[in-house]
């Protein structure tokens, strides 16, 4: 029996197949994605290539924010602080030009070596870095900027001092504030996505993910804890709920994969960014045209319904 998603997919590809092609459209590379993405769907991942994206996921020399930064945008100008209390250097925020249109850019950064994933937390961040990050999104909505997310954390740091400082409220504000911005937005999954520390960038109009990317609600290991009692059990976890990109797309969590490289994107970042800048403009062209208004009106619906039981 086809899936939800799979029906969507062919449903529009019925629909897009049957439009005139019209001066200046992209119908037939629409046509491909959307073939491409039921083309997975069809081809149910095993447990052994969900263990596989984990793995990718994670690789240490998986392209990260900045890394992306630095190929697809021009002219890049990074924001520092919530104005209130610190910068956290696990989120960072700025402008910059993509395809010569000016964005507003928010993401995790990792770090590459122990010194730099110890001052970034290991993309873990505190609530002064939703606080930045809302910042920024308050500035892309003053001016009229589209919003672009990267979002690579395992979580949102579950320590003392950010349960002090109100992580929890911090997220919660910062999915708010997306929910209601008036621009576009598009947040792209491009290692880990992990529980509310990915959530918190990630109510978009088109979230994304890369192909070997991952997002859930808990990390294989913190869910074989509590089933199993053993962290050693993550793959069967993995297993269990499905944190790849073709099932996040089949959820309907996410409207769209990007293909990586052959072996990940870390084997060749400059083909994978051109891949992600792509991406990201397919679906700015998607939702641009569309009245601000209708624009928020559409972003919460979509939410809305995320989690609803169907009984049939």
């Amino acid at each position: 029996m086809a899936s939800e998603a799979e029906v969507r997919l062919r449903e529009r590809l019925s629909k897009l197949g049957g439009m005139k092609l019209l001066r200046g459209t992209k119908l037939s590379g629409e046509l491909e994605r959307l073939q491409d993405q039921l083309d997975r769907l069809r081809s149910e991942p095993t447990a052994e290539e969900i263990w596989h994206s984990v793995e990718l996921a994670r690789h240490q020399d998986r392209p990260y924010t900045l890394d992306y930064v630095e190929r697809i945008l021009d002219d890049f100008f990074e924001l520092h602080g919530d104005r209130g209390r610190a910068d956290d250097p696990a989120l960072v925020a700025g402008l910059g030009t993509l395809s010569g249109r000016t964005v507003v850019l928010v993401g995790h950064q990792k770090g590459r070596d122990l010194k730099e994933r110890t001052k970034r937390n290991f993309g873990m961040a505190y609530p002064e870095g939703y606080r930045k990050a809302m910042r920024a999104m308050a500035l892309a909505d003053r001016h009229g900027f589209p919003l672009i997310t990267m979002i690579d954390t395992p979580g949102a740091y579950p320590g003392v001092a950010a349960e002090q400082h109100g992580q929890g409220g911090a997220i919660a504000r910062s999915q708010a504030t997306m929910a209601r911005l008036s621009v576009p937005t598009v947040a792209c999954v491009i290692g880990e996505g992990g529980s509310g520390g990915a959530v918190a960038v990630a109510v978009a109009d088109r979230v994304l993910m890369q192909e070997h990317a991952i997002y859930s609600v808990i990390s294989p290991e913190g869910c074989a804890a509590i089933l199993w009692r053993d962290a050693a059990e993550a793959r069967k976890a993995a297993a269990a709920f499905k944190p790849d990109a073709a099932h996040c797309l089949e959820l309907g969590v996410i409207d769209g994969i990007v293909a990586e490289p052959e072996g990940g994107a870390h084997t060749d970042p400059d083909d994978a960014a051109q891949l992600l800048e792509q991406g990201i403009l397919e679906a700015l062209e998607e939702i641009e045209s569309l009245d601000p208004v209708e624009r928020r009106r559409q972003r919460r619906a979509k939410y809305r319904v995320m989690g609803v039981l169907a009984q049939g």
